[in-house]
């Protein structure tokens, strides 16, 4: 349920004061404060770029939980009981609190996840703003509905909150997916027990400065801190939490599916994927290059809609590889403070080494590698971060591991297809059914593979095109459930039929 051992060790800090004013200590908030956690046990938080620790985390075990549990439970009657109306305001003054100190978050995102500055703040931080903001105008419109039945009986469904509900939210984008569940959990009226990534702390700890500081009833919210082995399975164990939502790895969702099964809980999980992009030669694919390798590369291919399998029609394939592999080459690499940096670098050393095996299996398997596949090492500051070159890799068989498992990293595979039939079993031959790109300029085509591509998202001729109002998720092994627009709030809400006769 997280990277339990990446990025932790103890804390040293050998880079400069002139680097961070001040080393920080994250701590937990529960029941409207932060607390020191009762073991006083903490890891590092680390910097990806330079490879070193700036901060620690204070880890939460049974105690915190269970104070967070008690919290969460004594304010879920008066904020259940609020209109949502009421509650709608106070997730607006929650979206002008962290639009507010904006650049402070983004410079937060960027240090901690190793992210570029520039995609922080264009995406992440204004990602999380929106998710507010929507959620608040969703609940004003999220109606219970009235049937006029035969002799004049009345039907109504109602959507009561659940109670107690468990997030869990990975490092990736770590303050836009804790968003994306905290606003419709909140304004569906439940009370929430969240848990960040232990490898990205920051900004949720903000978030519950912000929580504080605009005086968010007590327990509404509480963030705990630690693995996913431990307080994340404790939070998905515990019998008064009523439903589960996580975004990570397929590994994790089965453990949690499991372990929730018992209990009989709702959940929400948003897995793994290994998203094709199909590049047909009427395709607008000239115009949109530098598209398709933002698809392939944002946030160092970190991303779960990240297309990690280019299928090119082969017509074109010269032509396109050449033109791909020039863009990549201009990708500017470097400090992910700089506003000019396009790729950073990845979450921890961990992971890096992930990255590092499976383009060594990728050799292995007769992949030749036509850029990148090897650790970058950078001057200054930055000489022992945790870089790793875009990596493009062709001539892979179809049905070998790298290009049927995620790497969740700047690794994609570039291969040929003679026809549509082809580029549709190539498409769907994996155990994942995420998203999908389509370039095509023939609608007929696109509606054809509309319809046979095995994904819940699909997009043609553009890539990750968002609207909050439309669901969000995947199939087969890329997840259970949906989030966004009413969906989300129908997820954190039971819905309860009353029969009313004349």
């Amino acid at each position: 349920m997280g990277e339990a051992s990446a990025g932790r060790g103890k804390l040293d800090l050998p880079h400069s004061e002139s680097d961070f004013a001040s080393v920080r200590l994250f701590l937990p908030y529960i029941g409207g404060g932060f607390v020191e956690p009762e073991s006083g046990e903490r890891i590092a938080v680390f910097e990806p770029a330079s490879g070193k620790p700036y901060a620690e985390l204070a880890l939460c075990g049974a105690a915190e939980l269970e104070a967070a549990v008690a919290a969460a439970s004594r304010a879920f009657p008066d904020w259940s009981a609020r209109s949502s109306e009421e509650r709608a305001r106070w997730l607006e003054r929650i979206a002008e609190a962290i639009e507010a100190r904006a650049e402070a978050f983004a410079a937060a995102e960027s240090r901690n996840t190793g992210k570029p500055i520039a995609l922080a703040r264009a995406l992440d931080i204004p990602r999380a703003i929106a998710n507010f903001r929507f959620f608040a105008a969703a609940i004003r419109q999220f109606a219970s509905e009235f049937y006029e039945g035969a002799g004049g009986a009345w039907h109504l469904v109602l959507r009561p909150p659940l109670g107690v509900v468990g997030l869990i939210s990975p490092w990736n984008l770590p303050l836009y997916l804790l968003s994306w569940k905290i606003a419709p959990a909140i304004a569906a009226g439940n009370t929430v027990l969240a848990k960040p990534s232990e490898l990205t702390p920051e900004t949720a700890t903000m978030l519950a400065e912000v929580f504080a500081e605009i005086g968010l009833p007590a327990g509404v919210v509480n963030i705990l801190h630690g693995p996913g082995e431990t307080i994340g399975r404790m939070i998905v164990e515990h019998p008064t939490v009523r439903a589960i939502s996580f975004t990570g790895s397929t590994r994790a969702g089965r453990d949690i599916a499991a372990r929730a099964a018992p209990a009989l809980k709702k959940l929400s999980l948003e897995l793994g994927g290994k998203n094709p992009t199909l590049v047909f030669a009427d395709g607008p694919w000239q115009e949109r290059l530098d598209l398709l390798v933002r698809s392939a590369f944002a946030n160092q291919g970190q991303i779960c809609l990240c297309g990690s399998r280019l299928l090119v029609e082969a017509s074109i394939y010269r032509e396109f590889r050449e033109a791909f592999l020039n863009r990549v080459a201009a990708l500017r690499i470097g400090d992910p403070s700089d506003p000019a940096t396009e790729f950073g670098a990845l979450v921890s050393e961990a992971h890096l080494s992930r990255v590092e095996q499976a383009v060594a299996r990728a050799r292995a398997e007769g992949g030749g590698i036509l850029c990148g596949g090897m650790r970058l090492t950078l001057p200054g500051r930055l000489a022992e971060g945790w870089f790793y070159a875009p990596t493009v890799i062709e001539g892979l068989p179809p049905d070998c591991a790298t290009e049927r498992e995620e790497i969740f990293g700047p690794v994609v595979s570039l291969s040929p297809f003679a026809d549509e039939d082809e580029a549709l079993c190539r498409a769907n031959a994996v155990d994942y059914g995420l998203s999908a790109s389509l370039f095509t300029a023939d609608l007929r085509r696109a509606m054809r593979l509309a319809a046979r591509l095995q994904c819940g998202m699909l997009w043609v001729n553009t890539w990750m095109l968002r609207d909050l109002r439309v669901p969000f998720g995947g199939i087969k092994n890329s997840g259970l459930g949906r989030e966004g627009g009413f969906e989300a709030l129908r997820f954190f809400t039971e819905a309860r039929s009353i029969g009313i006769a004349p």
